[in-house]
């Protein structure tokens, strides 16, 4: 969803990249009645094993020559005083994106001194250094450079009676032993799944095609939020471990037992909607107690324990016990993986549903003629041969990445770049970076803070995808076991693609209602037209 930042990196499958440079002809408009739905992971899904030292560091700026030397601007205010005044500015009197736009102004730079919630008394110490432009963000992704141990969630780390006892992968910095031993696990993970991903995505999310028109024809409209967590989870437990969840113990409640587990983790650095007297005293001034929780975490447990036998063998191998693979095993499904699949693809179907018919026409015509083509059949490679498909998945990921924060403490003294100015960092220092500034950065972008499907069509489209960095790193870059890119990077962004090529195998348009939720966008379908055979 695993990485070290927040709010859901997902895991993913390592497929080898395949990208073209050229657009594919005018696609066809002919229907197809009869496609099968086939795997085709090729067999290098994994990549190689790396040390658990090594470091891939993507592009940085390098110690500056030109641009001058500027104090970082900002401060902290009084202690206790400031970090609640910039946590009730955060949340209530300013907003999220207000918060951030008005401090670039007021201090005319965007690397500037700020406190990040959740402050007293969660957080020790909540005082960050704020990176938000495209250049400067990167330093975050370079572990020569930056610690992350114990920042997956920012300037506070949730109990580890939520997570088993142990700190997961996400809280491990790549130079602790475990990080390498845990990471190659959720690779043997995916690769054991590869033959399952494409078959059980098209039966899970079938379902939640036929759950959203059953709603549509009843009510004359349909939420997407709920059928998708649903389709979502069932999905991962289909292809990741051969268990579909609902012909279990768990039944459907695994969405509910999810929102509960992971709501005591981020309640402090999020809102629900209630009244600041009520949300600051219940989420983000003390902690909610684990043991709230606990008998729903356990029901987690027991699915995955049972579900995930072959992996505990591989685990044991390892050098892994079984119970803390098991808990890493949850976390990065039901946390990282599932948490991923339950921002991105509301987010997906709202920026389609609202740019209309001319896309959603040559989405539908893309897809079908492509399937056309590869024998009536939907494979990985087809969707490498969907430009445009690829391009708005890319767009979605960019404009709102699924991953907004990111964390990283200075391993020793250092020079950050802006675009304007350079700064000295000292050693110790806490970096944070708000992703969004950084992917909607005019200087990289035109039109930045629109939603442009065709984006990353082309080879000039392409050059732009190191600037897409919702993975903890940049869309150029390749996970291993010496950094903190998602474990399956590219599965996420597959996933994506077949989410959008069976939207469109099934649906000629449709029409959306939107609004936010604590996590991600809400939506409600309107309106949907069957494809014409």
């Amino acid at each position: 969803m695993a990485s070290s930042s927040l709010v859901f990196p997902s895991l993913q499958l390592q497929f080898p990249s395949q990208r073209s440079s050229k657009l594919t002809s005018r696609p066809s408009t002919r229907r197809l009645i009869v496609r099968p739905i086939t795997a085709s992971v090729p067999e290098r899904s994994v990549p190689p094993p790396a040390r658990a030292t090594t470091t891939v560091a993507p592009e940085v700026a390098p110690e500056p020559t030109k641009l001058p030397i500027r104090e970082v601007p900002g401060d902290y205010g009084l202690p206790f005083i400031g970090p609640i005044k910039d946590r009730l500015d955060y949340f209530y009197n300013q907003g999220r994106e207000e918060f951030f736009k008005s401090r670039v102004q007021k201090y005319q730079s965007t690397v500037f001194r700020s406190n990040m919630p959740p402050g007293p008394f969660i957080s020790s110490n909540p005082q960050v250094i704020a990176l938000l432009d495209a250049k400067s963000f990167p330093v975050l992704f370079d572990v020569s450079k930056v610690e992350k141990k114990d920042l997956f969630t920012g300037t506070y780390m949730p109990s580890t009676e939520l997570t088993g006892g142990y700190r997961i992968l996400s809280y491990l910095d790549p130079s602790e032993p475990n990080h390498s031993k845990l990471k190659r696990l959720l690779f043997f993970l995916l690769q054991s799944s590869r033959d399952r991903v494409i078959p059980e995505f098209h039966a899970s999310f079938t379902e939640l095609f036929e759950t959203i028109e059953k709603e549509l024809a009843s009510k004359g409209k349909a939420g997407f939020s709920d059928p998708n967590d649903q389709a979502s989870f069932n999905f991962l437990g289909r292809a990741f471990f051969g268990t579909n969840p609902t012909e279990t113990e768990l039944g459907t409640d695994g969405p509910t037992l999810i929102a509960k587990w992971v709501l005591f983790q981020l309640g402090p650095i999020l809102t629900l909607g209630l009244p600041s007297v009520i949300e600051e005293p219940l989420l983000h001034t003390t902690p909610l107690p684990p043991f709230l929780v606990k008998g729903d975490y356990q029901k987690l447990y027991d699915f995955f324990y049972k579900s995930s036998t072959s992996v505990l063998d591989e685990a044991e191998k390892m050098g892994i016990s079984r119970d803390e693979a098991c808990h890493n095993l949850l976390f990065a499904t039901c946390f990282n993986s599932f948490g991923g699949m339950k921002i991105l693809f509301p987010g997906i179907v709202k920026w389609i549903g609202k740019a209309g018919l001319k896309l959603q026409t040559q989405l539908g015509e893309e897809v079908r003629s492509v399937v056309k083509s590869n024998g009536g059949k939907l494979t990985m490679a087809a969707t490498e041969q969907m430009p445009l498909v690829k391009s708005v998945v890319y767009e979605a990921l960019r404009i709102e990445p699924p991953v907004p924060f990111q964390y990283g403490k200075a391993k020793s003294d250092l020079v950050i770049e802006s675009h304007d100015a350079a700064f000295k960092i000292k050693e110790g220092e806490m970096l944070f970076g708000y992703q969004p500034f950084a992917t909607k950065d005019s200087k990289i972008f035109e039109k930045a803070d629109e939603f442009v499907a065709d984006r990353f069509v082309g080879e000039e489209g392409e050059k732009l995808l190191k600037y897409v960095l919702w993975s903890n790193g940049p869309e150029t870059e390749s996970t291993t076991v010496g950094n903190k890119q998602c474990a399956g990077k590219d599965f996420v962004v597959f996933a994506s693609r077949l989410f959008v090529a069976e939207w469109f195998l099934r649906y000629d348009s449709f029409e959306t209602e939107s609004g936010v939720s604590p996590l991600g966008a809400s939506v409600t379908l309107t309106s949907l037209k069957r494809a014409t055979v």
